[in-house]
């Protein structure tokens, strides 16, 4: 997918870039896979703010994917490849030979007319989905379940993949591409392929109305403002920098800079082997 760049002629159209969407085959979505998204304002069901920037954009609909792609042994035909404003990855509809159909992430090089299925005998082809066990080494992989049956949960955005790098006493391996190694079920599925649309990381808003279209509202800087109204508020010019004394927080006094968030005793942990930033999970 090439990005499109403009000539400046304005400020914002200097920086800005789009998808030019070649690769997309059906503009309007499947009536009977859609769903209205309910936009909440960042509200909770009191009317209260509990998540700040959040507000207006444009209406949206939700594609009802298929991350389980439990239709085994059957062979699907690509009917469209479609664009998701949900989602960084492109939608692939897929329609099985008694006439239902279904969303897909589209893979990488997935074109129209394509034929691809699930279960364990499937083919090692792209797009297919196959357990883990089933999966020759060294492939790339994405669309990953966690849990066996649960639908897939990892590797989904736009131009990622995880690699398969070995299997041993009913798990494999898996490097993701985060950096982080994890062992998996191997009875887990996951998709042929590297997810499509690389070039979405290319993609520059340019303009602050931009963000506006997708939902984003701007939020002042802490260092910003009044000391009545943020713990890092106040102070003769730029007098908080994060060190020293003073420590960039939330509003509410979180931690902004080097707070680990996660459960030290997160059960999962136990499947890490290695983290994102290099270094080897403790075990107790």
């Amino acid at each position: 997918m090439p990005v499109k760049t403009f000539r400046p002629l304005t400020p914002s159209r200097r920086y800005i870039t789009v998808a030019d969407f070649s690769e997309i085959t059906k503009t309007e979505p499947e009536k009977s896979l859609v769903v209205t998204r309910k936009k909440t304002g960042g509200r909770n069901c009191y009317g209260r703010v509990t998540a700040r920037g959040i507000g207006g954009g444009h209406k949206q609909k939700i594609r009802l994917v298929d991350f389980k792609r439990r239709r085994h042994g059957q062979v699907a035909t690509v009917q469209a490849i479609e664009y998701d404003p949900c989602r960084s990855a492109r939608l692939a509809l897929v329609q099985y030979p008694d006439g239902e159909k279904s969303y897909i992430l589209c893979p990488k090089d997935l074109k129209v007319g394509a034929k691809v299925s699930s279960g364990p005998d499937a083919p090692v082809e792209v797009g297919n989905h196959l357990p883990l066990k089933n999966i020759p080494i060294g492939m790339a992989i994405h669309n990953i379940e966690m849990v066996p049956g649960r639908g897939a949960q990892m590797v989904r955005s736009a131009g990622s993949s995880a690699t398969l790098m070995s299997r041993d006493q009913g798990y494999a391996t898996l490097r993701l591409p985060s950096g982080e190694i994890r062992r998996v079920h191997e009875n887990c599925y996951a998709t042929i392929g590297e997810v499509g649309n690389a070039d979405h990381e290319n993609i520059v808003w340019g303009k602050a109305g931009r963000s506006r279209h997708f939902g984003v509202r701007p939020i002042t800087r802490g260092v910003a403002r009044n000391p009545v109204d943020h713990p890092n508020g106040g102070g003769a010019g730029k007098s908080k920098g994060g060190g020293g004394w003073q420590q960039l927080t939330s509003p509410w006094g979180l931690l902004a800079k080097g707070y680990r968030t996660r459960n030290k005793h997160k059960p999962s942990n136990r499947f890490i082997v290695v983290r994102r930033d290099g270094r080897p999970m403790k075990r107790k």
